[in-house]
């Protein structure tokens, strides 16, 4: 069966772009819909980008709720795989009566699934708290560790939480890339890395220093509410129309 008779889902239909006919990319298979571009791109367009999302995002921070750098760690860890949304209404109740490692722990496993079981992996998750709450007890003097090598030691603690959490709390500018940074990298050209590792090593080669503590925040906000999955608001954009993916979404 030819390609023009092959029968097309909608989902697959709505992804179809000028650049279609292209048979191999460099983009992974579950890469955002967008253009192929040369990497790197040039130091006056990676200023523009960074200079326009700060004007419309000065300061921009987690939307995750915490009280603390260990609800922190235990909220960024839970949000794998769930919205911060979920997540905040899951901790909002469990933050008011295990806000420390030592009161995690006095909570235990059971104690902990029903104010989780909202979130998608909720018994995983449990576990990875409660063992995290016991690592940072008997090792760390329920203190959380500030630095990456004994964060990421945590159970269910991988390298993106950490960096996540050392940028969050200013002590390392880092860039963690979930799927809102990884998409709003390819479109916009500033990465064509084909795994998280690689567009985080990307970022870090091209965003200037002055602008590197809060690109994380700026590509995932930007990501999340405007340059969306399905349906990006391009006509909405301040980087419309520097985008080489513009022309690929009709409005």
């Amino acid at each position: 069966m030819t390609d023009a008779k092959r029968p097309v889902s909608k989902s697959v239909r709505a992804a179809l772009t000028p650049l279609s006919s292209v048979r191999k990319s460099r983009q992974p298979k579950k890469a955002p819909v967008g253009v192929i571009v040369r990497w790197p791109p040039s130091k006056a367009k990676v200023e523009t980008v960074f200079a326009r999302l700060s004007a419309i995002m000065p300061e921009p921070k987690t939307e995750l709720d915490f009280v603390n750098p260990y609800t922190l760690v235990v909220a960024v860890a839970l949000s794998a795989q769930a919205t911060d949304v979920g997540v905040n209404k899951a901790t909002k109740a469990l933050f008011e009566v295990a806000d420390t490692p030592e009161k995690m722990l006095a909570l235990g496993e059971e104690g902990l699934i029903p104010y989780i079981a909202s979130i998608g992996l909720y018994r995983t998750k449990a576990k990875n708290v409660i063992a995290a709450a016991r690592m940072l007890v008997n090792q760390h003097g329920g203190q959380v560790p500030l630095n990456r090598k004994d964060l990421q030691a945590l159970p269910g603690v991988g390298r993106k939480t950490a960096s996540v959490v050392l940028n969050e709390l200013d002590i390392e500018p880092a860039i963690a890339v979930d799927t809102h940074v990884f998409r709003v990298s390819h479109r916009l050209g500033l990465a064509n890395g084909a795994t998280p590792d690689k567009v985080e090593d990307q970022l870090h080669q091209i965003v200037p220093k002055k602008w590197l503590a809060k690109a994380h925040h700026w590509l995932i906000l930007h990501g999340r509410y405007t340059c969306l999955a399905q349906r990006p608001k391009c006509g909405g954009c301040v980087l419309s129309d520097i985008c080489p993916s513009r022309a690929s979404f009709a409005d």
